[in-house]
C-alpha cells in the first residue's frame, strides 16, 4: 500500500514540474534602443561642421559563465566591412539569437539578427560594411530569455 502511494505521489510531482516548465515563454524580443533621431537630424542641421552622432553607452554585462558563448569581432583592413563569428560553447543550446548593430560615423545604423533570428549554429556569421574611419560596434545576445550586450567597441581599419 505505502509503495503505491509513492509512486502515485511521485508522478503527480514529475507532471506538476513538467507543467511548470512548459509555462515558460520560449521566445525573448529584443527590442532597439530609442535614439531620439529629431535630436540628430536637428544636432547635424543647425552646424557648420561636421559633428560626431551622440549615442548612450549601456554597460556590458558579462554573461555567466554556465551559459557562456564565444564571439569573435573584427574588422577586414582592405574592405573595411565587419564580421562576427559565433563559436558556439557551453551556452549555446540557450542561445535565442544574436544582434549587431554598427553606428558608422555619418550617423547610419546598421542592425542585424545572426541567421534570420533562428538560433544560431557554430560558423555563422554576420557581415556588414563598415567605413575606413571607424564604427562603433555593439553586439547582444539572447540566451536563456535574457539580453546580454556583451560586446561595446569601437573599430577602425586604417591603411
Amino acid at each position: 500500500m505505502k509503495t503505491a502511494i509513492i509512486a502515485i505521489a511521485g508522478l503527480v510531482l514529475f507532471f506538476c514540474a513538467l507543467a511548470a516548465g512548459c509555462t515558460s515563454p520560449t521566445q525573448a524580443e529584443i527590442k532597439p534602443v530609442e535614439t531620439p533621431t529629431a535630436a540628430v537630424t536637428t544636432l547635424v542641421a543647425t552646424t557648420a561642421a561636421p559633428t560626431a552622432v551622440t549615442t548612450t553607452y549601456d554597460p556590458v554585462v558579462p554573461i555567466p559563465s554556465d551559459i557562456y558563448v564565444d564571439l569573435q569581432l573584427n574588422k577586414d583592413r582592405p574592405t573595411s566591412k565587419i564580421h562576427l563569428l559565433y563559436n558556439g560553447g557551453t551556452g549555446e543550446i540557450y542561445v535565442q539569437n544574436v544582434r549587431m548593430k554598427v553606428t558608422r560615423p555619418d550617423g547610419t545604423v546598421t542592425d542585424s539578427l545572426m541567421d534570420g533570428g533562428n538560433q544560431p549554429k557554430r560558423g555563422d556569421e554576420l557581415i556588414v560594411q563598415g567605413t575606413k574611419t571607424g564604427d562603433r560596434c555593439e553586439v547582444w545576445v539572447t540566451t536563456a530569455g535574457k539580453v546580454y550586450k556583451i560586446m561595446d567597441q569601437n573599430l577602425y581599419a586604417m591603411q
